[in-house]
């Protein structure tokens, strides 16, 4: 056989790429992440009762913003490492510009505020309990954003899983947004944030378990 006749033998049954599958894998991961988590918080907690009152106040939506700009870093990091070889590239100076946004916020509120007010506007009423709420319901980001990853052909294994953890645990600080009281931005910086990492962290656990290939 001659070595054009064996190249073209091979190369026949080779089928076209899909160049939108990335694409499509992460829009309905984090479709079914967002859904699931929205489905979670409104089933075990259930929606705060001034929420009608609440989504009509611009802080409301200040809230909202913080956890949708690092889950939109962390989605630009995810949907490069799922291809061989990838820098996270610009989404974690993104992520990095929310967290900076809203600390710098916070400290001028609490500066602004009376002394005797400042821990309250820390610790709020759920400090206790947010964080842990946030990776509960970060669980249906894991599932649908690590079946995007699998799909794909991360190798940075680790980091591919912590910005996977990262975005499942944004989209959960959006749907818990629907639940939670606290309104002080000094709350979000630290609880949210925590929850934010923790969630973060697990994905960078199961990251090399659950994306090896």
């Amino acid at each position: 056989m001659k070595t054009d006749d064996l190249i073209s033998m091979l190369a026949g049954g080779v089928a076209p790429v899909d160049r939108r599958q990335l694409a499509k894998r992460f829009s309905l991961a984090v479709a079914l992440a967002a859904v699931g988590s929205s489905v979670l918080v409104l089933s075990i907690f259930g929606a705060r009762p001034d929420l009608r009152t609440v989504i009509e106040t611009p802080l409301f939506w200040g809230k909202i913003a913080f956890p949708l700009c690092l889950g939109l870093g962390a989605l630009g990091m995810v949907t490069r490492l799922a291809r061989p070889g990838m820098s996270p590239g610009a989404g974690r100076w993104l992520a990095g510009a929310g967290v900076l946004v809203v600390w710098l916020a916070g400290v001028y509120a609490l500066i602004l505020a009376a002394p005797e007010t400042r821990a309250a506007m820390i610790f709020g009423k759920t400090w206790k309990v947010c964080a842990i709420n946030i990776v509960l319901l970060s669980i249906p980001g894991y599932i649908s954003i690590f079946w995007a990853l699998r799909g794909m052909a991360p190798t940075r294994l680790r980091l591919a899983g912590a910005s996977g953890g990262l975005l499942a645990g944004s989209l959960a600080t959006i749907a818990y947004c629907l639940h939670c009281p606290e309104m002080e931005i000094p709350f979000w910086g630290v609880w949210y944030l925590l929850g934010l990492l923790l969630s973060t962290a697990i994905g960078a656990l199961i990251g090399p378990r659950v994306l090896r290939w």
